[in-house]
């Protein structure tokens, strides 16, 4: 079972590193890393650059697609290349699927025209100019493809994909394994749950 995830310069690293931990433990599964040019990418905040070995047009074909979000979106957006080859692995993909700013790429490349999807809550009025409906859901499915909220909502999406995958005893074994088990310090993690000073203060980390 062959899962690939693009990175580019600025990705968010949770988006990447989070579903990474998950699906890596999928019997069978290889999880790669692809850029557009092989060597170091550098995460949104600076201290994690990656080596990436492998070109995305070296990729003719996968099982999973996940398109993890961060400044690197842009970029990703942004090239008519890039998306052409998103389309193309489409085609072919159990599951295409999208993590935070992620899902920008795929509406970009025309994947999520008329559906329902979900993103950072701060790219919900880009996400609906791709075509798109947004919905603060954490995840969202339409049958292969699936949308992710901001950044740690990568994990929550990688547990319900383990189980498409395999099972929900699999999934359920990889959640326990990795003692995934959220029970945050504040109950502030929704733009509905946040008062004013705690959006306003997260609005001024944006990178």
């Amino acid at each position: 079972m062959d899962i690939v995830i693009p990175l580019f310069d600025d990705f968010e690293p949770l988006d990447a590193i989070g579903p990474y931990e998950i699906l890596a433990y999928v019997p069978g599964a290889t999880v790669r890393f692809v850029t557009d040019e092989p060597g170091p990418v550098r995460d949104t905040l600076g201290s994690l650059p990656v080596h990436v070995p492998v070109r995305y047009s070296e990729v003719e074909h996968c099982d999973v697609l996940l398109v993890p979000g961060g400044g690197s979106f842009r970029t990703m957006a942004d090239d008519p290349a890039f998306l052409d080859w998103v389309r193309r692995i489409h085609t072919g993909t159990r599951f295409t699927t999208s993590v935070c700013t992620g899902s920008l790429v795929l509406g970009a490349a025309g994947l999520l025209d008329g559906l329902t999807a979900t993103t950072h809550w701060e790219a919900a009025a880009q996400l609906e100019a791709y075509g798109a409906s947004y919905t603060p859901e954490r995840v969202v499915r339409h049958d292969r493809v699936i949308t992710s909220a901001g950044v740690s909502s990568g994990i929550d999406m990688a547990i319900r994909l383990a189980a498409l995958l395999t099972d929900e005893v699999t999934a359920q074994a990889i959640q326990l394994y990795t003692e995934y088990d959220p029970q945050p310090p504040f109950d502030t993690g929704s733009v509905t749950k946040a008062p004013a000073e705690v959006l306003e203060r997260a609005r001024t980390l944006s990178r």
